[in-house]
């Protein structure tokens, strides 16, 4: 089942000050990961640091996918996640043949032969995941839950990966936020 096309307003201000509708229509930066067949992202928004509001125009959600934030950032995507049975068995514990290579991100594969799931990963950020539409199991380096449409997942800095053990995609956005890790829990990471 294919899911619906996704929509983007952008407001902005004209040379005035006016506020303006500055783009509408579907989002252009789709990216088809290589190494994850059948895994989209779609880019909608990101900031850097001390982020200021201008009256250009400039799409800042163009280029390739990088899963972190800059500096002090955000990034807004909307991500869709096939069934892991069409895909989780192509994917390699390489980091360099990896899903994270084609995010930009390859520091942040966490997997071994003895992970949970091949995309296990952490991210210095703060993330809100909200489930738009189907089911997905959040998986910790012990724990799982299951989690539905209109849910939201707050994952902060864990080792975790998505499964999608339905026969559905699964599609959820992503706001991440940059942070870091203090020097007592990094240390456990380190190990």
């Amino acid at each position: 089942m294919s899911l619906k096309e996704i929509n983007r307003v952008v407001t902005g201000h004209d040379e005035n000050g006016k506020a303006i509708i500055l783009k509408s229509g579907h989002l252009n930066n789709i990216h088809h990961l290589e190494n994850a067949p059948g895994m989209i992202f779609y880019e909608v928004w990101n900031t850097g640091e001390n982020q200021v509001i201008t009256a250009k125009t400039e799409d800042v959600a163009t280029g390739a996918v990088t899963l972190s934030p800059t500096v002090a950032g955000t990034r807004f995507r909307f991500v869709d996640f096939p069934p892991d049975s069409e895909y989780v068995h192509k994917l390699s514990l390489d980091p360099e043949k990896s899903s994270f290579k084609d995010m930009g991100e390859v520091k942040a594969a966490t997997s071994t032969t003895h992970s949970r799931h091949p995309m296990m990963h952490r991210t210095e950020t703060i993330d809100y995941g909200i489930v738009i539409s189907g089911t997905i199991t959040l998986l910790l380096d012990d724990e799982e839950i299951e989690v539905h449409e209109n849910s939201v997942v707050v994952q902060r800095g864990t080792n975790h990966a998505w499964a999608n053990r339905t026969n559905q995609v699964c599609r959820m956005a992503f706001i991440l936020t940059d942070a870091q890790y203090d020097s007592e829990l990094e240390q456990h990471f380190s190990k």
